[in-house]
This record gives structure tokens, sequence and C-alpha cells, in this order.
């Protein structure tokens, strides 16, 4: 059996999964594989581990795999993987438990770092100045939450403590859920925006959601508000943001989650003007991998490889 484990880039798998008596047939892939050269790098494996969607899985790939008999993916949610296309084959595609407190965590700290300013604070006394331009405290602003799931939720039950009122949107929220999490709901995606001193996005890339923020939503926000992504990049127009972010509507931006991943040498986002300036902030889509998260990842990948391995039960997706 040949395993390989993709797109592992902090070499994390070989600190946390016990592969046993599989150990001697894993390939670990630290670096992303070409598009070009998938098929022919993956043809030899029966099993894949893919790190969340970092590797897409269509169905031109899959059937291009004829030894692949498992699918194992991080979290139990892949929307990069076809899974008609690896049914049809009789490829068994299977998950992980997942943890939403790191990216909860995660999206609050941009939040913090926005809105207190502390990047150009901090560039500034390591060049030898002192205090640059004062931030905002959280107590008595909104925060805007487009998406109300389990993230969504996490981020609201941070915000409390620090004093914010909290307002929800998405397509399908209900009164209900609203009451449930104990937040505000507004009408429309408009509405929050034009109310939000911070907006969050936590919600699920679909056909739905792609674009949904654009030059339009954009200028509906506040002069001095805060944008933040940690849910995927495409829900957020990257062209249009920049340029909101340089006429100041919204004043700050922070993303974790790019069109391109890992972010190629030179790419657009990276204006290096609104970085310097603590305009835009920019995370290396570190928001679900904290050590905690990669440890049970990688633990139950191995341990949904070796139950396959043996015939035994598996966290089937």
């Amino acid at each position: 059996m040949k395993i390989a484990v993709l797109d592992d880039y902090q070499n994390y798998s070989s600190r946390f999964a016990d592969w046993g008596d599989l150990a001697e047939h894993v390939t670990v892939f630290r670096t992303p594989i070409a598009a070009a050269d998938l098929a022919a790098t993956l043809a030899p494996f029966d099993v894949l581990c893919v790190m969340r969607e970092r590797t897409p899985l269509p169905a031109k790939l899959i059937d291009a795999l004829p030894s692949l008999r498992l699918i194992v993916t991080t979290g139990m949610r892949n929307n990069a993987i076809d899974l008609a296309a690896a049914r049809a084959r009789g490829i068994t595609v299977c998950g992980t438990v997942s943890r939403a407190s790191a990216t909860a965590h995660l999206a609050f700290t941009l939040i913090l770092v926005a809105t207190r300013n502390l990047l150009p604070e901090v560039r500034s006394l390591q060049s030898g100045g002192w205090q640059a331009e004062a931030g905002r405290d959280l107590d008595g602003l909104t925060l805007g939450l487009i998406g109300l799931g389990r993230l969504g939720a996490a981020v609201a039950e941070l915000a409390r403590p620090f004093g914010m009122k909290i307002v929800a949107w998405s397509q399908n929220l209900t009164p209900g859920r609203c009451a449930e999490v104990g937040v505000a709901q507004a009408e429309t995606l408009c509405q929050l925006l034009e109310v939000s001193d911070v907006a969050s996005i936590h919600l699920v890339l679909s056909d739905r959601t792609r674009g949904l923020i654009g030059a339009t939503e954009l200028a509906r926000m506040k002069q001095d508000a805060v944008l933040v992504n940690t849910s995927r990049a495409p829900i957020l127009d990257e062209a249009a943001l920049l340029a909101a972010l340089r006429v100041g509507r919204p004043s700050r931006a922070a993303l974790d989650v790019f069109e391109h991943e890992p972010l190629p040498d030179g790419a657009a986002i990276s204006d290096a003007g609104l970085i310097e300036a603590g305009k835009l902030i920019l995370t290396p889509h570190i928001g679900y991998g904290s050590l905690e998260t990669y440890r049970v990842m990688h633990d139950q990948t191995a341990e949904n490889v070796r139950a396959w391995a043996n015939g035994a039960p598996v966290r089937e997706i």
C-alpha cells in the first residue's frame, strides 16, 4: 500500500500521526504539487491524505488515479473533493474532527490587531519611534457577523466580554437561530455592513456566496470600519477590497484566506503601501492551524487509514 500525505507544509504529520506498521509506506509532500504534475505524481498511491482544501481533487484528477482507493481529509467537509466521482469509483472518503476554537480565536485576534492599530505601533517602536495613531476600544462597537454557524457563534461568544453589540446576517438565517445565539438580526447584508464597526465573514463557499461582497457592498461600510475574512477568499472580491481600502471605506481589512494559496510572489492582494500603513493585515491561512488542531487532525487521519487497512469502520463523509 502506498500512502501520500499532501500539503503538510510544516511536517506535523510526522509529529502527530501514528502510522504504526504503515509508516514505511507513507510519503509526505511538504510543498504543493503543480497542477500539471498531480496525476503523474499521485498515480502510484492507494491512499491520499489531504489537508483541508489545499489540493483540489476534482473528477478529472480522481479518474486519472487508477490505484486510488481511499481519501482522508482533515475535517468532515471538503468542497474541493468531488464526492460523486469518488463514489462512482468505489473510493472511500472519510474525515476527522475539526476544532472551531482555533479559527474563531484567530478571527478575534485579527479584530483586535486591526482596531487597535497594533502593527503600525509595533513598527514605530521598532524603528525608534513612539506612539503612532491611536486605535479603537471595542466596548460599545457593533460586530457584524456574516454567517452565524458554528464559527460565527463562537466569535459572538468571544465578543461579548468586550462589550460589543452583535448583529448577524446570512441568506438562511432565522430569528430562532439569532435568539439561540443571542444576537440581533440584520434584514440585509448591506444593512449589516452599514451598522457594523467590525464585520467578520463566517460563511461556507457556494455558488450563492461566491462574490457576495464586492464594490457595492464595501461602499456601504463605515469609513472607520474593519473587515475580517477567515472563511473563504472568493466570498470577497479582492480587487474591490483593495480599491475600497485605498479610499478608506473600510478603514482596515484583515485576511487569512486567498484566491491562490500559498500566496504567490507579487500577488495583487499584497499591496505594500496598504500593508505598511496597517490598512491591510495578512496571515497565511492559519485560522484552523493551531498545534492542538493539527494534533487531532493528523492523529485521526492515521487512525482512519489504519482502520480502513484492517477492514474496520472509518469516519466516512
